[in-house]
């Protein structure tokens, strides 16, 4: 399988990451095989200090970004620069606690006095900087950033929601993370559910709504972009990490745009070829990969965003990608700003927690069951569905925020725009998966799905996430708006 061959910058620090990588992964092989073997030894001199250690499963860092606001233009080329780092400082001290669980099971403080002290300093000094930045560029930079720089080690406990997402013995999800044998860390047995055992109409309704309904604007429009067969794959965040390379961690996929990469140009994606069927639509739509953990060694499998850091088996494709943008059942919509960008969901929320969560799995024949924090184990016959509907309120001005959130809002429960914000065409984008169904027996899962992730969120389901950038050119998008506001279904 191929992937974006754009030449990139990549800076000393990325390459001297990736050489620490490669050397902790002994010439291809995975660190995270034995991620918790101090952990399940049969010593049973070492069991309670085994015990304390495998406590800590992942880190669980502040998230920066999500509490920065008012960033200068001129200042946000260096910030999102910055946090970046703050993502990749975590990656490492993640890895170390990978690769050190002998150390940890010797050393009830090993964590906290070689991993989370050293992160945390460091931590301090990236934060020290963008406050700065964000000063020096006429912002007013909030002085309490700097009581996000202290992480804590966290077990491997679900977020807990209210969308039927329980356990199948209806107990919370707790259990120590293992790597069940698959080379990663995670996905573990808890993370599925059988759809059967998931409450119809159950999903938490905080994000995510439909914005579209019986009244208002309730035409269509929906573009067909494929499913990325022209293999464009890269770990890099455009909207998140602007040029930054391997700024997300994990790999995409990518349809639409076929110019996407840390370093690309507004400019470069207006003049970019794209997958659409309507050549109208240079728009990007890109979410991570879904990947089969059964061994298979991808392209990827020794790179930084895949197999150095914990994305490890075969790339799902999936057999559908369904792109459609909707009305708003309380009234028209407006045009998109052309270059719009919009992230829904969150990487992050293993750690975050559920605020900015959006993700929602089900099986096709069983769409009324949507859950957020389990992978469905879908029936003979059914294919695994996963559905992202957009934040479908614009605050009429910008067309990106320094949180990258800030600019957009979630319609309300009676299906209005918050004060100050106006309704746009909604995107819900639809993956269809032909999976294995996963086997769970006595607390393990053999040859599990999961979502690319941060290394540390562990492949966890309520991470995942979805981005759009608007390149549709002005005809289309008029079309777009026309055909939902007089309520015709158009492609």
């Amino acid at each position: 399988m191929g992937r974006n061959t754009r030449k990139r910058r990549t800076p000393l620090a990325t390459k001297a990451i990736a050489g620490a990588a490669a050397l902790a992964l002994g010439g291809g092989g995975l660190i995270w095989a034995n991620f918790y073997a101090s952990a399940h030894e049969e010593d049973p001199a070492q069991n309670r200090t085994r015990s304390a250690a495998a406590q800590v499963a992942t880190i669980d860092c502040p998230d920066v970004g999500q509490r920065i606001s008012g960033v200068p233009d001129r200042a946000r080329g260096e910030v999102d620069g910055e946090l970046a780092t703050l993502d990749r400082q975590i990656t490492d001290a993640y890895q170390r606690l990978a690769t050190t669980r002998d150390a940890q099971a010797r050393d009830g403080q090993f964590v906290r006095n070689s991993i989370l002290g050293p992160l945390k300093d460091r931590r301090k000094a990236i934060i020290d900087r963008i406050q700065l930045e964000i000063d020096r560029a006429g912002g007013d930079a909030d002085d309490g950033l700097d009581d996000l720089a202290e992480c804590q080690g966290q077990p491997a406990e679900q977020p807990q929601t209210d969308d039927g997402g329980q356990d199948q013995d209806g107990q919370d999800g707790g259990q120590d993370q293992d790597d069940n044998g698959n080379g990663a860390a995670g996905p573990v047995a808890d993370d599925f559910i059988a759809i059967e055992d998931v409450e119809p109409n159950s999903r938490a309704s905080r994000n995510g709504l439909a914005a579209d309904g019986d009244g208002g604007s309730t035409g269509t429009f929906t573009t067909d972009c494929g499913v990325n067969e022209n293999n464009l794959f890269n770990s890099d965040n455009l909207i998140a990490a602007p040029g930054v390379d391997n700024g997300a961690h994990h790999t995409h996929d990518y349809v639409g745009n076929q110019d996407n990469d840390a370093f690309s140009s507004d400019e470069d994606l207006a003049n970019a070829d794209t997958s659409c069927r309507n050549q109208g639509d240079k728009s990007t739509y890109y979410w991570p990969v879904l990947r089969l953990q059964d061994g298979t060694e991808e392209f990827d499998a020794g790179e930084q965003g895949g197999g150095a850091e914990g994305n490890v088996g075969r790339i799902l494709k999936p057999a559908q990608a369904e792109l459609k943008f909707v009305g708003n059942k309380r009234g028209d919509v407006v045009a998109m700003p052309k270059f719009l960008r919009i992230i829904t969901g969150d990487a992050k929320s293993f750690t975050n927690g559920d605020a900015n969560a959006n993700s929602s799995w089900s099986c096709t024949g069983f769409e009324d069951r949507q859950i957020t924090d389990k992978y469905p184990l879908c029936p003979d016959g059914s294919q695994v569905v996963r559905t992202a509907n957009f934040q479908s309120c614009w605050d009429g001005r910008n067309t990106d925020s320094a949180n990258h959130r800030d600019h957009m809002a979630f319609v309300q429960e009676d299906g209005s725009c918050p004060d100050g914000f106006q309704a746009i065409p909604q995107l819900q984008v639809r993956l269809v998966y032909d999976i294995p169904t996963p086997v769970v027996e006595n607390g393990q899962v053999k040859n599990p799905y999961a979502v690319d992730s941060f290394p540390e969120q562990l492949h966890k389901p309520v991470t995942d996430h979805n981005d759009f950038i608007n390149v549709m050119d002005e005809d289309l998008m008029d079309q777009v708006v026309e055909c939902i506001n007089s309520g015709e279904d158009c492609q």
